[in-house]
């Protein structure tokens, strides 16, 4: 079996959904009240930056939070299968995951947020930190974009 990157498997996913460019989000989602922003990034992370309104479920426990029963159900989001479900992420490749996720979970119109929050940031979109304060893009892209430890570098591209 040929082996892929995760960068290869995430544009082969992305490829699968449909893509709404992060600009165009405040406008769907005055469009469509209903809808769900969905920020599937970790908890330390949304902590950090994240969009006001936007429903936090990490996606390690994506599948057990859309289904009933499950000590991580989320009732907005279990609720949301008949309604616009954006997704985003930090770049836009987790969300294409999750979006074919959902899906295939039987959700009617789910949406991968291309580029995800970088993309929101550097649209000049409004973030926000955890005590709900405004952030402003240029302090925010620290905040967003981590590098990886050197531990965590390919050796060839040292």
């Amino acid at each position: 079996m040929t082996r892929k990157t995760y960068g290869q498997l995430a544009a082969e996913a992305a490829a699968r959904v449909q893509e709404i460019m992060p600009w165009d989000v405040p406008d769907f989602l005055a469009d469509h009240p209903d809808a769900l922003l969905l920020d599937i990034r970790e908890r330390d992370e949304v902590a950090r930056a994240r969009i006001e309104g936007a429903l936090n479920v990490p996606r390690g426990i994506l599948e057990s939070a859309a289904e009933w029963d499950y000590a991580e159900t989320e009732p907005a989001l279990v609720e949301a299968r008949e309604k616009p479900v954006l997704i985003i992420c930090r770049s836009g490749n987790r969300s294409a995951f999750a979006a074919e996720t959902l899906i295939q979970m039987g959700f009617a119109d789910v949406r991968s947020v291309k580029l995800g929050i970088k993309g929101w940031n550097d649209a000049d979109l409004p973030l926000i930190d955890a005590e709900g304060a405004a952030l402003d893009g240029d302090d925010a892209v620290d905040l967003i974009e981590l590098q990886p430890r050197p531990d965590q570098t390919d050796p060839a591209r040292r």
